[in-house]
């Protein structure tokens, strides 16, 4: 194993740049062992370095001998090796390597890390349909497993392309919201009271007395939009201490937020957050079709689909459309899960669209900040944002008159004393304003067509795990 080199004109190749434009060229390439095969005098390597892999094969001759080839078929799985080789260009296309059309033939191989040979789980085993293992009786890797081993399963080609679309996501939405004028900011997470009023916090020693992990940004958020920044967005850590341990819920996840100041009706707020997703959408679609397809090879599912505006119903249509399929549900109750599934459905078939919002939901089932519709009481200038029939954003317009925003705290129960400081970040003036928070991890999966949050979270927290 090599533990310190000289400097040297060396340049390294990267995998993905190996094509037939190249044939006949000395490289260097540095990968992870894949798979290695011996045949005789000749050893096959797989060479992968990230989502990208190249076949390079090992045979004595002068740049080999058979020490060489019995040295490389016995280096262990997973260790990484700088080789130099010549490019050739295949007879014929490679199968299982995403480099078909050459190959590396190898002249000389060093072991940069060596990997222990007893691996707690096999790539090829982890990136296989559960479908194909269970019809051909082949090894599949279950979710504790992967979770376990994170740093190994993070390597399959598969959790690559995730989290390079994730990145992506991430991207897309900064670029979207600076593009249309907001700003970028930055909120505390260290907080000294809940921040939505509400009980589901972890509480956190500090000094000499307690303090909480941050439910959300929205406090910080719109403050800053009484300070006259107009449109904010945040990207970052949000903490819920809710024991829910379901596919699409985590203690700890990645929140999109943003808060926007309007002139005359807070759909102009709506509008934005739609369209700043469906470019985020179309920008998956142009920038990410290689990851996209890589992901469905091993959970297949059909392409995600979405219209131009985006359909906007609001919450007694819904409740009209699942009253209709057999659902029985007063007009003031909230969505459960199996009803939220059932009328993503329902929308599928109507309006051919997997993304929608719901608007107008009934006052009694929102926070105590939400400002109520002035037409219908009952009703508030609340929505939700859906994808394949799941929540993947819960926003609304904020009340910013600081007496209303006492009298809702106390129709709730609420201690005004514990949120004080938010009522009297109102006092001095505070444009009509709206805005909503997206989960990451719950866009991704819902995107990919994937079935559990846990596998678009890079290192995962839910009830039950705190680790790696």
């Amino acid at each position: 194993m090599i533990q310190s080199q000289e400097k040297t004109d060396r340049v390294l190749i990267r995998i993905k740049d190996l094509t037939v434009e190249k044939a006949d060229e000395v490289v260097w390439v540095r990968g992870r062992i894949h798979t290695s095969r011996a045949k005789g005098k000749q050893c096959f390597l797989v060479l992968r370095q990230q989502q990208f892999n190249v076949q390079a094969l090992v045979a004595v001759g002068q740049h080999a001998s058979k020490q060489m080839v019995k040295f490389a078929a016995n280096i262990n799985k997973e260790s990484i090796v700088d080789v130099e080789g010549v490019v050739r260009k295949a007879y014929q296309k490679i199968g299982g390597c995403t480099q078909q059309d050459v190959e590396l033939h190898v002249q000389r191989i060093y072991v940069i890390s060596l990997a222990e040979p007893r691996l707690p789980l096999q790539l090829d085993d982890a990136v296989r349909p559960e479908v194909e293992g269970e019809e051909d009786g082949r090894a599949t890797v279950n979710q504790d497993t992967r979770l376990d081993n994170r740093v190994i399963d993070l390597r399959t080609s598969t959790s690559q392309a995730v989290f390079r679309l994730q990145a992506g996501i991430c991207q897309l939405f900064r670029e979207t919201l600076i593009h249309k004028g907001f700003v970028e900011i930055q909120t505390p997470k260290i907080i000294s009271a809940a921040s939505e009023g509400g009980a589901n916090v972890f509480t956190v020693s500090y000094f000499k007395s307690s303090a909480y992990l941050a439910q959300s940004p929205q406090l910080y958020k719109q403050m800053c939009i009484c300070a006259d920044f107009e449109k904010v967005f945040c990207i970052g850590p949000v903490f819920r201490a809710e024991d829910s341990n379901t596919h699409r819920h985590l203690t700890e996840f990645v929140g999109l937020d943003m808060e926007m100041a309007f002139n005359y009706h807070y759909h102009e707020v709506v509008d934005e957050i739609a369209d700043t997703l469906v470019q985020i959408f179309k920008g998956l679609q142009e920038r990410f079709q290689s990851e996209i397809q890589t992901v469905n090879k091993q959970f297949p599912c059909e392409p995600f689909k979405f219209l131009e505006p985006t359909l906007r119903l609001e919450y007694c249509e819904a409740v009209a459309m699942l009253r209709e399929a057999g659902v029985e549900m007063g007009d003031e109750e909230d969505l459960s899960t199996p009803n939220e599934k059932l009328l993503g459905r329902l929308v599928k078939e109507k309006y051919d669209t997997d993304f929608y919002i719901l608007d107008k939901y009934p006052l009694a089932v929102r926070p105590f900040y939400t400002m109520p519709d002035p037409v219908n009481p009952k009703n508030s200038n609340s929505y939700d944002m859906f994808m394949r029939g799941e929540e993947i954003l819960s926003g609304a317009q904020r009340i910013h008159d600081p007496q209303l925003l006492t009298e809702r705290a106390q129709h709730h129960g609420i201690d005004l004393e514990k949120i004080k400081a938010y009522i009297d970040s109102f006092r001095f003036g505070a444009p009509p304003h709206a805005g909503g928070g997206i989960g990451l991890e719950r866009v991704t999966m819902l995107y990919l067509g994937l079935h559990n949050v846990r596998q678009t979270s890079m290192f995962p927290r839910d009830p039950k795990r705190l680790t790696p």
